[in-house]
C-alpha cells in the first residue's frame, strides 16, 4: 500500500483529481489517499496558502499528487507552487512533451523532456524598489550546488531511460557569470557521461530551433526562468498544457502536478480535461515502481483520446470529464 498525499487544489482541481483517483484505483494499484489543502481554498479556510498540516503530511509521506492552485490576488502573495518547490527542495522540474493521438497540433512524433532547475534563478523572489514606482530591482541566484544537482539529474535520467542526447540551454554570451556558471558545470558533468551526446545552446536560439526542428532535441536542461518558458513552449508543440504532465523531484520528496491553471470559469461543469494530471500521476506511479500499471494507463489514455465521443470539448470531443474517466477505467478493466 502506497501512502500518497493528494491536494485537489482550486477551480477544476477537485474534478480532475477525483477522475485521476478513480482511474488509478481501477488500475489496481493500492494507494491510501491522504487529502490535504493548499492554494486559494486553503488561504480562505486557514489564512495560509500552505497550512502546517499539509507541510507535515508531505514531509511524512514524501509523495504528493497536486491539482492546480490559484494564487490569491494582491501584493504579498507568493505562488504556492513556488513555495512548495522551495520548501521541499524540489530542485528538478521534469516536463515531458510527447505527441498523443487525437490531439490537434501542427507537429507530430514529438518526444522531448525539459529539466528545469526549480529553486534558484530569478524565482527566489528577491525584488525591491530602488526608486518607488520608478525603478525596480530583481536579484537572481545560481549556485554550483543547485546547478550540479539538476544537470546531473538530467544525465542520470538520460542514462536510465536510454535517452541519447542532452542539450543545456543558457545565455552565457550575455549573462557571463550567472548562466556562465551553469554552462561551465554542464560542460564538466557531461564528461562523466560519454555515451550521451551533449551540446550547449543559447536560449533564444533554442526557442527558434524548437519551432523549426523540435525533433533534434531529446532532453533539455536549463535554469529556472528559461525552463519555465521553454517547457511551456514544448507543451505547445504537442497540444498545450492540458496534455502534458509534470514532476517536481528532490532527494527526499516528490510532488506531481498539473501545470495548467485552475480554470474557475469551467469549474463544476464536468467538462475539465484530466489528462495532464493523469500523465503526472503516471510519472508518480513510475516513481513508486508501479511501472506495469503506469504503462497500462498510458495505453488507456491513447485509446480514449482517439474516441472523440468520450473526450472533453477542449480536445475536440463531445463528451465530458465523467465519460472520459469511465472510458479510461473501462479500458483498464478489460486489460
Amino acid at each position: 500500500m502506497h501512502n500518497v498525499v493528494v491536494i485537489p487544489g482550486d477551480g477544476i482541481g477537485k474534478e480532475i483529481t477525483k477522475s485521476v483517483q478513480q482511474i488509478i484505483d481501477a488500475s489496481g494499484v493500492p494507494i491510501n489517499w491522504i487529502e490535504a489543502i493548499a492554494g486559494l481554498h486553503a488561504w480562505e479556510e486557514t489564512g495560509n496558502q500552505i497550512p502546517e498540516d499539509t507541510v507535515d503530511l508531505i514531509r511524512t509521506h514524501r509523495v504528493a499528487l497536486k491539482g492546480p492552485l490559484t494564487t490569491p490576488v494582491g501584493e504579498g502573495f507568493k505562488s504556492a507552487n513556488v513555495m512548495l518547490r522551495q520548501l521541499f527542495n524540489l530542485y528538478s522540474n521534469i516536463r515531458p512533451a510527447r505527441s498523443l493521438p487525437g490531439i490537434q497540433s501542427p507537429f507530430k512524433d514529438i518526444d522531448l523532456i525539459t529539466f528545469r532547475e526549480n529553486t534558484e534563478g530569478l524565482y527566489i523572489g528577491r525584488e525591491r524598489w530602488a526608486v518607488q514606482n520608478e525603478e525596480a530591482e530583481l536579484t537572481g541566484v545560481i549556485t554550483r550546488k543547485g546547478s550540479e544537482r539538476v544537470i546531473r539529474a538530467s544525465f542520470e535520467f538520460a542514462r536510465k531511460q536510454h535517452r541519447k542526447k542532452v542539450a543545456l540551454a543558457h545565455k552565457a554570451n550575455i549573462l557571463k557569470i550567472s548562466t556562465g556558471l551553469f554552462l561551465q558545470i554542464g560542460n564538466e558533468i557531461s564528461k562523466e557521461y560519454p555515451e550521451i551526446e551533449y551540446r550547449d545552446i543559447i536560449i533564444d536560439n533554442l526557442a527558434m530551433q524548437m519551432v523549426i526542428n523540435p525533433w533534434q532535441f531529446d532532453i533539455i536542461v536549463t535554469t529556472n526562468l528559461f525552463g519555465d518558458i521553454i517547457s511551456d513552449l514544448a507543451a505547445g508543440l504537442v497540444g498545450g498544457l492540458g496534455v502534458t504532465g509534470s514532476a517536481n523531484m528532490g532527494d527526499d520528496c516528490a510532488i506531481f502536478e498539473a501545470v495548467h491553471g485552475s480554470a474557475p470559469d469551467i469549474a463544476g461543469k464536468n467538462i475539465a480535461n484530466p489528462t495532464a494530471l493523469l500523465l503526472s500521476a503516471i510519472m508518480m506511479l513510475n516513481h513508486l515502481d508501479e511501472h506495469e500499471a503506469a504503462l497500462r494507463i498510458q495505453k488507456a489514455i491513447i485509446a480514449t483520446l482517439s474516441d472523440k465521443r468520450v473526450c472533453t470539448p477542449d480536445v475536440g470531443g463531445t463528451g465530458n470529464t465523467s465519460t472520459y474517466t469511465e472510458a479510461v477505467c473501462a479500458f483498464l478493466r478489460r486489460e
